[in-house]
């Protein structure tokens, strides 16, 4: 057997190593013993030798087999996963993970058809696996991140998220880091678990949203006037929608103006040219109806004495 071979050449790198060879204190060894040893040592390979053969061979065989049954287990449930969650980047994460387990497995099996102590193979395998994680903790974070992200799906590819301190639409999640691009068209890659670590802002998440503008009007213009002329713009512009209704309201008495708050619902992926368009058509009505839009002022009194 292979144990009984590989202790038979232990025994001999021990007994006859040149060190010792060399140590006076010993007796010299004859040459008629060495020549024993290992014609016993060939005698034992040869008289083993269809053994080894054959471990090998079913060794090889675990291998090949094991592999190719690990590839279609994975594929087996990638497909499950596709079907029930429908998410393909999810089905192709799990295919991975559940690929390389049944590799491991199937490298342990193979290795103790060998005659390979495998609960040593663990063993080392585990303070290997210790080590690597320990060295590699961010990319481990990173690999649980994205696992988390797209297990419970806070975003998806295509929609328009704030998280990490980037903006833009994301273009894929990968095991380790997720790719963004930006408004003007820069590709961002930031690392998962810098996304999980932060707060998520998923813009395109709800069909609809709501417009925030803030309209600064003089205090001698009419306000009824400025909220008629706004009310008329919204209802204009066939992107705003009409349920839920488009509001204007009197927000604050600043310093200097009168603010009123415009709030127009639009579909999400009409948000930002409505906000743009709007903006620019108050203020050439604005300018038209002569509604002012005043600049901030500080009176200066001045006391002479």
């Amino acid at each position: 057997m292979l144990s009984n071979l590989y202790q038979q050449l232990t025994t001999l790198v021990i007994n006859y190593a040149p060190d010792e060879a060399l140590d006076t204190t010993k007796a010299p060894v004859e040459k008629t013993t060495l020549i024993d040893s290992a014609k016993a040592f060939y005698d034992e390979a040869i008289m083993n030798a269809p053994e080894y053969a054959a471990n090998l061979l079913t060794a090889l065989a675990i291998f090949i087999i094991g592999k190719w049954l690990s590839r279609k287990v994975a594929k087996l449930i990638a497909k499950l996963a596709t079907k029930t969650q429908k998410d393909i980047t999810l089905a192709h994460y799990i295919q991975n993970i559940v690929y390389y387990i049944l590799l491991v497995v199937t490298l342990i099996t193979a290795a103790g058809e060998l005659g390979i102590s495998t609960t040593s193979l663990v063993t080392i395998l585990g303070a290997a696996g210790l080590a690597i994680g320990l060295a590699l903790k961010d990319s481990l974070s990173n690999f649980a991140s994205g696992f988390m992200l797209i297990s419970f799906k806070p975003f998806k590819a295509g929609q328009f998220i704030e998280a990490a301190g980037v903006a833009g639409t994301v273009e894929s999640i990968s095991t380790f880091n997720t790719v963004i691009n930006t408004l003007d068209n820069q590709k961002i890659i930031v690392p998962n678990a810098a996304i999980t670590s932060s707060i998520i802002t998923n813009k395109s998440a709800n069909a609809t949203r709501r417009v925030d503008l803030v309209i600064g009007i003089g205090y001698d213009d009419d306000i009824a006037k400025a909220k008629s002329i706004l009310h008329d713009l919204m209802t204009a512009d066939d992107r705003i929608l009409k349920d839920p209704a488009p509001t204007v309201l009197v927000l604050e008495l600043g310093n200097s103006s009168v603010n009123l708050a415009v709030r127009p619902w639009v579909n999400s992926k009409n948000f930002g040219g409505v906000k743009f368009d709007l903006l620019e058509k108050i203020k050439i009505t604005f300018d038209q109806e002569n509604i002012s839009f005043p600049y901030p002022q500080q009176d200066v009194h001045m006391h002479q004495k």
